[in-house]
């Protein structure tokens, strides 16, 4: 009896090895930007809020771990081909090559610069970009591109985040501190927009820099900085994050802070618990040997949006599973309890965005309250009648179009 168990266990363990060897590799690219200044390891180990902690493919690779199941359903096997280079070009010669060996999906890792290029660069090949680390709310507009798809929020979403939660309590003006580099400039035009669309006051925006010299008090000392003029909060854009941690409990008025230190506004954060996110952190958690944040999320999106749309779609087949990722049918559960697709006007993915204090997150937006006619993620950021994308870039009928 027992010969007969092992001869029938071999034969299991042999029709399971046939059927595994028999599935056809469907591959998904995933390429970084290896001369990315924000992975650079003094920044990596400050853990500031809002930048990356450490490079997020383990979220990818998490991810393709978790396809096993759907993908023997079209007799698949789901793999990351991973690769790397010092600039656009070379991210796009990477591309080609991808795609010359049948990949049509690439997860792409760099900032808004490099990712603009390199969107231009590959425009013309049958391939779709995930953007999962630059939040510029210029690649949601006049830098869009129907197959540049992104899941990382851009600033617009992050900081309509944070405008509901100040209406909700009653903060009606803030004070903005502003740093010296554009990308500091882009979030606190980007906080300007959100606070006239929700009726708050800026009070005034003071530039800040980084330093001690007494030569340029009104530039560093916080107490200059946030005196005479009274206030609800302060908003601070700072990229870099360095000066923004300095800024909560410091400010000469007992007031609080909001944008890139205090209360922020992130896609993910390690101590959310809720819609079974306590189950993902730790399997993210586990893969990256860390705390994960927004960027490791959206690299685990990323291929989970690519996976929900061929296995929908019944089809490894590019232009059908592309026509369903677009299209109005399509639900990608992150673990944060809504419904997510991506818009039709300019390929962001709709998504709640946590409001965390460092160590927990207090709230999610869209705050309860501030509705949308179609879709009320699209309180976050820019709805269809704002989109600065042209209409020619536009695929699909997506989600919630606004007519």
């Amino acid at each position: 009896m027992k010969r007969l168990l092992a001869v029938a266990s071999l034969a299991v363990l042999s029709a399971l090895s046939v059927a595994k060897a028999a599935d056809t590799p469907f591959r998904i690219g995933y390429l970084e930007w290896s001369e990315d200044p924000r992975y650079r390891s003094e920044r990596v180990k400050a853990e500031y809020p809002l930048l990356p902690w450490g490079r997020p493919v383990a979220g990818a690779e998490q991810a393709i771990k978790e396809t096993a199941f759907s993908g023997s359903q079209l007799k698949l096997k789901f793999e990351l081909d991973k690769g790397e280079a010092a600039d656009a070009a070379g991210l796009a010669d990477a591309v080609k090559a991808m795609v010359a060996k049948g990949t049509h999906y690439v997860i792409v890792d760099a900032d808004g610069a490099v990712m603009a290029d390199l969107s231009k660069r590959t425009a013309s090949l049958p391939v779709t970009l995930f953007n999962i680390s630059a939040q510029d709310d210029a690649l949601r507009g006049a830098s869009c591109s129907a197959k540049l798809l992104h899941v990382i929020p851009n600033h617009a979403m992050l900081t309509d985040a944070l405008a509901q939660y100040l209406v909700l309590r009653r903060w009606a003006s803030v004070l903005v501190l502003k740093g010296p580099n554009p990308a500091d400039a882009a979030f606190a035009a980007s906080w300007a927009r959100s606070a006239k669309r929700f009726g708050i006051k800026i009070v005034d925006t003071r530039p800040f820099k980084l330093g001690l010299d007494p030569r340029e008090r009104e530039l560093n000392n916080l107490q200059l900085l946030t005196g005479s003029k009274d206030y609800d909060a302060v908003f601070i854009a700072d990229a870099d994050g360095e000066f923004a941690r300095n800024v909560p409990y410091q400010t000469a008025k007992p007031r609080v802070v909001i944008g890139a230190s205090g209360l922020v506004a992130d896609a993910w954060h390690w101590s959310w618990e809720r819609d079974g996110a306590r189950q993902l952190n730790n399997r993210l958690v586990k893969a990256a040997g860390r705390h994960v944040t927004s960027y490791d999320w959206a690299a685990w999106m990323a291929v989970k949006s690519v996976v929900e749309a061929v296995v929908r779609a019944g089809t490894p087949d590019y232009a059908k599973s592309y026509a369903y990722l677009r299209g109005p049918d399509i639900v990608i559960d992150g673990f944060k309890g809504f419904r997510m697709g991506y818009r039709p006007w300019d390929g962001q993915l709709r998504q709640p965005i946590l409001l965390n204090t460092g160590n927990w997150a207090i709230a999610v937006a869209p705050i309860e309250g501030f509705l949308d006619p179609v879709n009320n993620l699209d309180t976050l950021g820019f709805d269809a009648k704002e989109t600065a994308c042209p209409k020619t870039q536009a695929f699909g009928s997506g989600l919630g179009v606004v007519k």
